[in-house]
């Protein structure tokens, strides 16, 4: 039996769609539990030369065999989740997939006030998806909650109830995370952040297992950093330079161009203590160092990718145990026969 939570170690967008597709797919996990703030996050998987882009389905549904369910601290906006559901239909998740009737809902008016929002959109560059409104009509006490919507009324589970009972009864269950480390409402660079706390300890509660239940925890890190939105960026470079260095990107929900800069040490550092990270998981390696694309053997690694890699290890005090070199699920290393 494990419990395992995988976070984002930077500003989002560090890869958590393909290591947790892999992860799943390769551990095959009884429950995939997805954390996070709502839809405003977008995970992208590919898988057998398809992709998909996630808002709110945990990116684990390529294992077929396990359930999937969305924690009580999740914003759900049931338009982004049927339309998931319609996308998905090949791999039966409307038929796997179950929400905890305490999750808030999104509303239009949640969609409205937070694009109309000179602040929020304009300044603090939200996704427009209607999270930050929705979770401070939640603190309010105003949100209507998934209970009282007919529509979701086939697909609601006590969520917390349903992975404690797994792990009493030795099943595995994996806690998917959205976001990413450095946009937490508490340790991320405010007010340039979402509207909840995005570390490995809230997305353990959003689906209600407590910290001694939790057997690992995966932090991602891509080998350069992203950030889509205003805030600030120590290690940014221009886009001149990202376009020279092929990394220009564009986030999964908004579209926007995504700013690059360098790996940052000091925020990795400071990522895996305050998540108390177990593992490192690495990726987009081969976009760093091309000539490690597609590779499957740590030992095929070019030796300055190795030092790379050293030095993220020794630096954190975490072994790297995962690392992408490519966007398929087979285009991984896997190291934690080795490392664990």
């Amino acid at each position: 039996m494990t419990c395992s939570v995988l976070v984002g170690g930077a500003w989002g967008d560090e890869g958590k769609g393909k290591c947790i597709t892999y992860l799943c797919n390769h551990d095959k996990p009884d429950i995939i539990a997805r954390a996070g703030v709502g839809p405003n996050a977008g995970h992208s998987v590919e898988i057998n030369g398809e992709k998909y882009g996630l808002r709110l389905t945990p990116s684990g549904f390529v294992h077929t065999d396990a359930k999937l369910l969305i924690g009580a601290g999740v914003l759900v906006d049931k338009e982004v989740l049927f339309k998931e559901f319609e996308n998905l239909k090949k791999y039966n998740v409307s038929e796997r997939t179950f929400i905890d009737p305490r999750s808030a809902i999104i509303t239009d008016q949640h969609r409205q006030r937070d694009k109309s929002s000179e602040h929020l959109y304009k300044k603090i560059g939200s996704t427009g998806s209607g999270c930050g409104p929705a979770n401070s009509d939640r603190v309010l006490r105003t949100v209507k909650l998934a209970k009282d919507i007919p529509d979701l009324e086939d697909y609601l589970l006590d969520v917390a109830f349903a992975t404690n009972e797994a792990i009493d009864n030795g099943e595995d269950v994996f806690i998917e995370g959205s976001q990413g480390f450095a946009l937490s409402l508490y340790y991320g660079t405010y007010p340039y952040v979402t509207s909840k706390d995005t570390t490995a300890s809230s997305f353990a509660a959003d689906v209600g297992i407590g910290p001694t239940k939790i057997d690992e925890v995966i932090n991602v890190f891509k080998a350069y950093i992203t950030r889509v939105g205003e805030g600030p960026f120590p290690t940014e470079i221009t886009q001149k330079e990202a376009e020279s260095m092929n990394l220009e990107e564009y986030g999964v929900v908004t579209g926007r161009r995504r700013r690059i800069g360098l790996f940052d040490m000091d925020l990795a550092k400071k990522s895996c203590m305050i998540n108390g990270a177990t593992q490192i998981a690495l990726t987009c390696i081969d976009k760093l160092y091309p000539d490690c694309a597609r590779t499957q053997n740590y030992n095929d690694l070019s030796p300055e990718t190795k030092q790379f890699i050293e030095n993220i290890q020794t630096s954190t005090g975490i072994p790297v145990t995962i690392i992408s070199t490519g966007p398929d699920l087979k285009d991984t290393i896997d190291l934690r026969k080795e490392l664990l």
